[in-house]
């Protein structure tokens, strides 16, 4: 596997919005850019943050010494300075361009270059959608109390019709909210039932074994699209606030094993999900 290369300590703290440090979060994106780290054995803090305090206006975001001032200051790593980054597709590709990462994708030939990349926007700029509609929309109270924890109730009232108002605007210009619940159901079931079959070959072919991890588009390395899958995953089958995601994830038990091996691997210090 992939190790870290950076000679600089980079002092990594990951915001996740959330007080819990030893479990993984509702979003996605939180899980992603914590696999992505672990992958290269990349070691990093964890802090709650805020909305309000994130650079981009959304978690995950990190802080971390500015790398990129390494060449010109010549000062020692202690005296850098802290830097918040936001997203977590450019906090990846940062880390990247610091050598804090590797390059997961560098000996992907073309075709699996874009095949990576057309699974990061099938989840990323699809599958969100449908998760956000489902958690806001059809089960907005357990969202908005478990998102807005920090807010005191009545206050969260407010915030909450805010965040349900500008979700629920945001999904009827996307396009999401235009269609049927029944719709939105199938289309989701779909892309998980395309991604099973794709990893019940991968495992099929994998020289791993029955326990170690095996990967998306069946290589011996991860590639960017797994960190991505493995946190659409977990995201999906530990949120209460989407049952119907839940119960769609129980059905094609592949994605449970990928996401377990995956865990049992790079994840040992988390409480891992129940399986039911």
């Amino acid at each position: 596997m992939a190790t870290q290369s950076v000679n600089v300590n980079p002092d990594i703290t990951i915001f996740r919005g959330f007080k819990e440090t030893r479990n993984y979060t509702w979003s996605p994106y939180v899980n992603k850019l914590e696999a992505r780290l672990r992958f290269a054995g990349v070691r990093y803090k964890i802090g709650v943050g805020s909305l309000k305090a994130a650079p981009r206006g959304k978690v995950p975001y990190i802080e971390c010494r500015d790398l990129s001032a390494t060449s010109s200051s010549g000062k020692g790593e202690d005296s850098l300075p802290k830097v918040q980054l936001g997203d977590s597709t450019l906090i990846i590709k940062t880390l990247a361009e610091w050598d804090v990462l590797p390059d997961l994708n560098r000996a992907l030939d073309p075709s699996k270059r874009l095949q990576d990349m057309a699974l990061i926007a099938l989840l990323e700029n699809k599958l969100s959608f449908y998760q956000t509609w489902e958690r806001w929309i059809q089960n907005y109270y357990t969202m908005r109390d478990h998102v807005l924890w920090p807010i005191p109730y009545p206050i969260r009232i407010v915030v909450g019709l805010l965040a349900y108002r500008a979700n629920a605007t945001m999904l009827n210009g996307q396009g999401t909210g235009r269609f049927t619940k029944e719709e939105i159901e199938q289309s989701t079931c779909e892309i998980w039932e395309t991604i099973s079959a794709q990893l019940v070959t991968s495992r099929s072919s994998s020289k791993g074994g029955d326990d170690k991890p095996f990967w998306v588009l069946g290589g011996e390395e991860p590639t960017e699209a797994d960190a991505c899958l493995f946190g659409f995953i977990v995201s999906a089958w530990i949120c209460t606030a989407g049952p119907k995601a839940h119960d769609i994830i129980k059905s094609f038990p592949v994605l449970l094993d990928y996401a377990g091996r995956i865990h049992d691997r790079y994840f040992p210090d988390y409480e891992k999900w129940a399986v039911e």
